[in-house]
């Protein structure tokens, strides 16, 4: 099932998740911030353009009364009116009764009432006020003592609360750095966790890594100290389980040594040779079992190595030691292709899945390809041209000691120790071996190295 478009968005990261889940409440905040500023800057635009209008309303009023009857129509034409009022000197009122009345609130705004409440001398004959229908403009319309009319047109504009650029600039800067801010401690407290699975990851190639440092925040210390603490615990139980298959082994190889000597006098040369056969049999047992116990190659150092070069050494030894097989070893990759690894180990791995293969599958076909892309693995395919394994097998045979007696038709079985301990090395080196069936027949494994 596919993931939803919100699913694909979420980080997959703790410092991403945390980084986003804290932007967004700034962005959240800062919305809530800019709402309640841009109201309050709406209401205090809408009041200072009101009384601007108002009181030159009431000069242009008393202009009007004031002046000689002559010349009043000149002096209203030179008045400057701000932004959302004009005046006329009329026969007749704008103001029509038929017309919607202002609104109270409206009224207020623009302080109507003073007119009617001003000094008689200064006091209208009458006042009407009317909404024009279909538009947001209102009309005063004051009599004069003369009987002429003075119509007063009010236009309250829209408010502007971001016409301000600075603090568009400003807020914008704030919001930036914040969002920085955030970035940056988010990285820094999650720098604990993210050390804790590098080291999780060195504990599973190496089993002998450096413990980590226990300092920092309580909670840092004390997760550090517990995972050195387990590190140390499964250091201790490979380091007894070594020493007692050590132990073992060493115990074993004193009565093989003398079940062989005590085989040489026997007078029946067949049962001599096969007596002989089972205890060199037992012998590689024991030492396959404590190469694979004490797992060297967490032990040796790692280098820069050739793996073309390496992988053409194994098989031209394969070929040397398979002669009647020479034909079906074959090498397709590139001429250099260089990587960090444990060179005798993955020697080791390499001569294993080779030597499954041909012992197995009559064929070594190995292909080695470069990383497709950064961050890719190396890919190394060794493919045979036996008769493969039942799908339901292809991971059990991966388990120590563990043999298919009929599905590859081997001849002469081996310890059952091959594929777990290249499996083993390949992850000590932060890749992996799986084997899969091939479409035309074979089996072929296919092992994986970091780019």
């Amino acid at each position: 099932m596919a993931a939803s478009p919100a699913r694909r968005a979420w980080p997959r990261s703790l410092a991403g998740r945390t980084a986003l889940v804290l932007l967004l409440a700034l962005a959240v905040v800062q919305a809530a911030g800019l709402t309640i500023h841009a109201l309050d800057r709406v209401d205090l635009q809408r009041l200072t353009h009101a009384r601007e209008i108002s009181l030159r309303a009431i000069s242009a009023w008393r202009t009007v009364l004031l002046a000689p009857p002559d010349r009043r129509a000149q002096m209203l034409a030179e008045l400057e009116l701000p932004t959302g009022l004009s005046a006329t000197l009329d026969e007749v009122p704008l103001a029509r009764p038929e017309f919607e009345p202002m609104p109270p609130p409206v009224a207020r705004l623009l302080r109507l009432d003073l007119f009617p409440n001003s000094p008689p001398r200064f006091r209208p004959l009458q006042v009407l006020t009317a909404h024009v229908p279909g538009t947001p403009r209102f009309v005063a319309s004051l009599r004069l003592p003369s009987g002429e009319w003075l119509n007063l047109h009010f236009h309250l504009p829209p408010p502007r609360p971001w016409h301000s650029e600075t603090f568009l600039i400003s807020f914008l800067a704030m919001t930036l750095a914040a969002g920085l801010l955030i970035l940056w401690a988010v990285r820094r407290l999650t720098r604990p966790v993210r050390s804790l699975a590098a080291a999780a990851e060195r504990l599973g190639r190496d089993v002998n890594a450096p413990p980590l440092p226990e300092d920092g925040p309580s909670e840092v210390a004390t997760a550090a100290r517990a995972f050195n603490t387990m590190a140390e615990r499964i250091r201790r139980f490979v380091g007894d389980r070594t020493q007692m298959l050590a132990a073992i082994g060493h115990d074993l190889r004193t009565p093989i040594t003398r079940l062989r000597l005590r085989a040489e006098f026997m007078e029946d040369d067949e049962q001599r040779a096969k007596m002989l056969a089972d205890l060199a049999e037992m012998e590689a047992m024991v030492a396959a079992t404590l190469a694979f116990a004490r797992d060297d190659a967490a032990t040796e150092p790692t280098a820069a190595v050739d793996l073309a070069a390496l992988c053409r050494t194994v098989l031209d030894e394969a070929a040397d030691a398979h002669p009647d097989l020479a034909e079906a070893i074959a090498y397709a990759g590139p001429e250099r292709l260089t990587a960090p690894v444990r060179p005798v180990a993955l020697k080791r791995a390499i001569a294993n899945l080779v030597g499954n293969a041909l012992a197995y599958g009559s064929a070594a076909r190995l292909t080695l390809a470069a990383p497709e892309a950064p961050g890719r693995p190396i890919r190394l395919v060794v493919a045979d041209e036996g008769p493969g394994i039942p799908p339901a097998e292809l991971e059990a045979v991966f388990q120590p000691f563990r043999r298919l007696e009929g599905s590859r038709n081997r001849e002469t079985g081996g310890t059952g120790l091959g594929l777990p301990i290249a499996r083993n090395i390949f992850r000590a080196h932060g890749g992996d071996v799986v084997l899969r069936n091939r479409v035309g027949g074979g089996l072929e494994a296919v092992a994986t190295l970091p780019g």
